[in-house]
């Protein structure tokens, strides 16, 4: 019974790992290490970008996912706290896309069940990378994360509040990590 009980608890986190490892965030617009296009650049602050969410896709998630998040953070933004830039949670479990422009809710693209966070511009939805002239390379971090359940959050929920709400219920995530810079 010992050696059962031994097996059971080293093949127990190898299959959460292996589930994990599965679920992968991938895009046909923007990719790991590489610098992203002016279209995902925010309008306003300074910026002239085109402001579009870029397409993401993802493997269905691990077993009990009940819903999806992604959340797009730039932890170089000189604020001692980075920058959210989107946060969109209950997305529910059957979608594993969304298209470029999705973040804007004025297109009505994204799933009707989803909410969209307000980011750190102040507006609901998608806000893109508008880093300080000058300040070098940031990161963007695209992130999905699988969750156990659908989350109840208030209408003026904030960026951390949202991270700290999906991370708790997060089964899996998967990130893209683009970069972006302005001379």
């Amino acid at each position: 019974m010992k050696t059962l009980t031994t097996l059971l608890a080293f093949l127990l986190p190898v299959s959460v790992f292996a589930a994990q490892n599965n679920f992968k965030l991938t895009s046909s617009d923007i990719s790991e290490g590489q610098h992203m296009a002016n279209t995902h650049e925010f309008n306003g602050f300074g910026c002239t970008g085109k402001n579009i969410s870029p397409q993401l896709s993802w493997s269905k998630g691990p077993k009990g996912t009940v819903a999806y998040a992604i959340m797009a953070y730039d932890p170089d933004a000189p604020t001692g706290s980075g920058w959210w830039h989107w946060q969109i949670v209950n997305i529910p479990a059957s979608i594993t896309m969304l298209a470029a422009g999705a973040g804007n809710i004025d297109k009505n693209l994204a799933p009707k069940a989803a909410t969209q966070i307000f980011n750190d511009y102040g507006i609901k939805g998608f806000g893109g990378a508008c880093p300080p002239k000058g300040h070098g390379v940031h990161r963007y971090q695209f992130t999905v994360y699988a969750l156990s359940k659908k989350l109840e959050l208030p209408n003026n929920a904030s960026g951390a509040l949202t991270g700290y709400m999906v991370k708790s219920n997060s089964l899996a995530s998967s990130t893209i990590e683009a970069l972006y810079k302005r001379d």
